[in-house]
Formats: C-alpha cells, sequence, structure tokens
C-alpha cells in the first residue's frame, strides 16, 4: 500500500481534525495500518507470536501517543508523549528487525525507512515544544 493511496482512504473525521496537520501523527496512523499485515505474518508463525504482539502495541503506541500529547496544555507536557511516541517508533523499528527473517527484506526495508521518518519527525517536535514552554514561562 503506498502512502497517498492510504491517504485518499482515511475518513473525514480523522482529516477534518487540526491533529491531522501533524504529520508524524499521520505516517504513524500508516504504519500502524501496514503493521495490520505485518503483524498477521508474524502471528502465523508460533515463534514470533510473542513478537508479534509486541509489534502492534509499538506501532498503535505512535500515533496515540501524539494524539495524546497534542491535546496537552503545555509544551512540556506535549514533549513528555512525544517522547513516548518516539519510543514506541524506536521500538517497533526493533521488532521489525528482529521479524525480518519472516517478513522479508523488502518489507523490513521499507518499515524502517518509514519508522527512521518518523523518529526524526519527533525528534525535531521535542525541542521544539520544550522551547516554547521555557520561552512562556519565562519572566522578565
Amino acid at each position: 500500500m503506498k502512502y497517498d493511496d492510504w491517504v485518499a482512504e482515511v475518513p473525514e473525521p480523522l482529516t477534518a481534525d487540526v491533529l491531522w496537520t501533524v504529520k508524524a501523527y499521520r505516517l504513524g496512523l500508516f504504519a500502524s495500518d501496514l503493521g495490520w499485515r505485518d503483524v498477521t505474518k508474524l502471528q502465523r508463525d508460533r515463534r514470533t507470536v510473542s513478537l508479534a504482539n509486541q509489534l502492534y502495541r509499538a506501532l498503535g503506541g505512535i500515533s496515540a501517543t501524539i494524539a495524546e500529547g497534542y491535546s496537552r496544555s503545555t509544551g512540556k507536557e506535549r514533549a513528555r508523549y512525544y517522547e513516548f511516541a518516539l519510543g514506541s517508533a524506536r521500538e517497533a523499528r526493533d521488532h521489525y528487525y528482529k521479524g525480518r527473517h519472516i517478513l522479508g527484506k523488502a518489507v523490513l526495508e521499507h518499515r524502517l525507512k518509514l519508522l527512521t521518518r518518523i523518529i526524526k519527525l519527533t525528534l525535531t517536535m521535542i525541542p521544539d515544544q520544550r522551547q516554547k514552554n521555557i520561552k512562556l514561562t519565562r519572566s522578565r
């Protein structure tokens, strides 16, 4: 599934929300949808059932914690949730690497590239939110 095709199928209530403007959130949802197929494949092999469950939770945690953080009132609180999303993306990347023998090289490379993109985006979101918080709370 390609990202543009996927976006075309996302229901309007999600795309109409201002949260949709956060690219890391959109990519997290996309990764979660792609992961559904990958998790199903991993669950078929008894050796990777546990890995499949961990991967599913990590992928779901990316967009969920970004959404939770986006609703917080201060930059410091938002940054903390974005850090959780960063951790979920890194964890998912680790699980994909461990499942590479079953998922195959093409899937691994695509998912690692997507998750690395999410990681880079969250790595820029976190300090941006912390700086906003510092600027808002300083008194002169």
